[in-house]
């Protein structure tokens, strides 16, 4: 290899050759590429409470009908003795609604006992303490309390499912020796809560039917 002469000046390398600009299209490309690649995903910073809603009706439903269908196998006690129906026709379709059981020993509206029942039921019915003023009213303080709860949550119910909520449905389920006085009560009771429609449940052979 040829070195250059003692005492010379080194020789320079040769400039190398100068790149071609990139255009404005290979620019805006590489730009989307490079974004593209840093983009972060935005956090959810909000809840969506219609789906919530939607959510919980429809659970409220599903929860409804299997209570209207769970009544019909209500077993037989000495708390609570179904009276016989002489009718032989089937219902039209299953009962649905709020399920108010009058037992002799007390009141029950779905899952929450009410109130005792008395043993003077058939001459004064309730006592004057669960009633608005004296023993002679017939509207039950704490069952109006509890319908018009289940009432509120019913109307919501039926408004999404577009049915009419102007009224609610109950299936009375009584013992074959209520007073007449109690069950006029309870019925005036679920009249003053908007409830139009009621469902008595009676035996019927041997097989338990709704009337």
């Amino acid at each position: 290899m040829n070195q250059p002469p003692e005492g010379s000046p080194p020789r320079q390398a040769a400039p190398l050759p100068r790149a071609k600009p990139a255009g404005l299209a290979v620019y805006k490309r590489e730009l989307r590429k490079a974004i593209a690649k840093n983009r972060v995903e935005p956090e959810i910073t909000f809840l969506n409470i219609t789906a919530m809603m939607d959510m919980m009706t429809i659970i409220l439903v599903f929860l409804l009908k299997s209570l209207s269908n769970s009544v019909a196998s209500l077993p037989q006690s000495d708390d609570l003795n179904l009276p016989k129906s002489i009718l032989t026709t089937e219902p039209d379709s299953e009962p649905e609604g709020l399920s108010l059981i009058v037992s002799r020993s007390q009141i029950i509206a779905g899952e929450t006992v009410v109130c005792p029942v008395p043993q003077d039921a058939a001459q004064y019915g309730l006592e004057a303490k669960y009633k608005r003023g004296s023993r002679n009213d017939f509207f039950i303080v704490p069952l109006g309390s509890a319908l018009q709860a289940w009432r509120d949550t019913d109307k919501r119910i039926r408004q999404a499912m577009g049915k009419d909520p102007s009224q609610s449905e109950a299936i009375l389920i009584a013992d074959a020796s209520t007073p007449y006085r109690l069950l006029t009560e309870v019925m005036y009771t679920l009249g003053q809560t908007e409830f139009a429609k009621f469902h008595m449940m009676v035996l019927q052979g041997d097989k338990t039917g709704s009337r």
